[in-house]
């Protein structure tokens, strides 16, 4: 199998305020852009060419991955100009597929090592029409529910019902698949959402008693709210080894697995514990504190006196002095103005809940600090409670308490 396609057109609205100005697979994760773990993988598993189907902010993503040689991997795109659903973003692979099996998937999944190698060994040995990627999770209630026998899939229920729920085994988004799929898809009908569900295609092809399932190795995460980057970031930098190109001035201290870019500085009273990523440009200290699983993507400044925490903070941002970043998601070119404050924990203990396309949803973590979107910018003496929302553009005056989400490019003066 040497072919892959990667459905990467939709606008991912459950990322806001990341995604609002730039495509979800290109927001950074433990030093580079979601989709380019993806891309490396699957140039390890030897596939050679890959085909992008894109849609939202499409010529922004391309160029990003088209900045990288991907050789001998080739990567083309072609444009879901109308976004009606996953069978319909499949579908536009059938041609790049011709008569050969290939890798189908969502483009804002991550997996751990030899996910596609096993998922090629397992559907080449056992010579399925489709095999279906499952992995198992304690509520799989939110997904779509695989019962296997056998090694074959019986059934896929979407979204089950408690009397439903036949096995902890739930549908990642990634399938080895031969012709026969793109038949299924021609005769997929319209959901009830109004959309072409490959889910709905794959169903079809169950009924023919030809499905296998593989089992991921190691972990699998799908990558669909603004939170779920910290456990991605966290995951991946657990498994990196350290390496130091740029300039750690004398009296830093580097502990454990630290990775500094070429173009970084690191100055004197420093104290970073890793696993942790400091991108290229960035200069952090003197005198902070940088804790592990904290992700400094190009060209990131944190002063003097600051602590950032299991963080993620994209390119070009700036933490003032005497600052504290705990758990938290930062856009590009934001600004926190000294002595800001990300609260990262409730008094009652319960999971921290974000407010996520106008509902509120809990995000089952005990903590989390705020969600930042580009350009924001903090006065000083900020203080930011857990779990809010700050959208592009924002604006908070001196000494703000902010305790709800702020619109975009809002100014919010005084107790919020």
């Amino acid at each position: 199998m040497k072919k892959a396609a990667l459905l990467a057109a939709g606008e991912s609205t459950r990322m806001m305020p990341l995604t609002a100005n730039m495509p979800k697979h290109l927001l950074h994760v433990a030093g580079k852009p979601l989709v380019f773990h993806t891309l490396e993988a699957l140039r390890d598993a030897g596939i050679k060419e890959t085909l992008m189907i894109v849609g939202y902010r499409r010529e922004e993503l391309k160029e990003g991955i088209d900045s990288v040689d991907w050789s001998p991997m080739s990567i083309s795109y072609v444009e879901q100009k109308e976004r009606r659903g996953t069978a319909h973003a499949a579908g536009h692979a059938k041609e790049f597929a011709g008569d050969e099996h290939l890798i189908v998937m969502n483009g804002d999944i991550l997996m751990g090592p030899d996910a596609f190698q096993g998922l090629i060994q397992h559907h080449k040995k056992d010579g399925y029409e489709l095999t279906l990627t499952v992995f198992p999770i304690d509520d799989p209630s939110p997904y779509g529910v695989v019962a296997v026998k056998d090694g074959k899939v019986t059934a896929l229920i979407e979204k089950p019902s408690k009397e439903q729920m036949v096995s902890n085994l739930v549908n990642v988004g990634m399938y080895a698949a031969g012709p026969s799929l793109w038949e299924s898809i021609e005769n997929t009908k319209l959901s009830p959402r109004d959309e072409y569900e490959i889910t709905d295609s794959i169903m079809m092809l169950i009924k023919n008693g030809n499905v296998g399932a593989f089992s991921i190795p190691s972990w699998w995460l799908d990558i669909g709210k603004p939170w779920d980057l910290l456990e991605a970031n966290e995951k991946i930098l657990s498994t990196t080894s350290g390496r130091i190109s740029g300039d750690v001035e004398k009296g830093a201290t580097l502990k454990g697995e630290v990775i500094v870019e070429k173009g970084a500085t690191i100055r004197s009273g420093a104290y970073i514990e890793g696993p942790v990523f400091i991108g290229e440009g960035s200069v952090v200290g003197p005198n902070c504190f940088i804790r592990p699983h904290t992700s400094l993507s190009r060209g990131v400044k944190v002063g003097n006196g600051c602590e950032v925490k299991n963080s993620l903070i994209m390119d070009g941002s700036s933490v003032g002095h005497l600052s504290y970043v705990g758990d938290s998601v930062i856009g590009r070119k934001v600004n926190f103005g000294a002595g800001t404050i990300t609260a990262n924990l409730r008094h009652d203990d319960l999971a921290v809940s974000v407010t996520v396309k106008g509902e509120r949803v809990s995000s089952g973590r005990r903590k989390l600090g705020a969600i930042v979107g580009d350009d924001v910018k903090t006065g000083i003496g900020t203080l930011l409670a857990p779990g809010v929302v700050l959208h592009q553009g924002a604006r908070t005056g001196i000494g703000v308490i902010v305790e709800r989400d702020v619109t975009p490019g809002k100014l919010v003066h005084g107790e919020r």
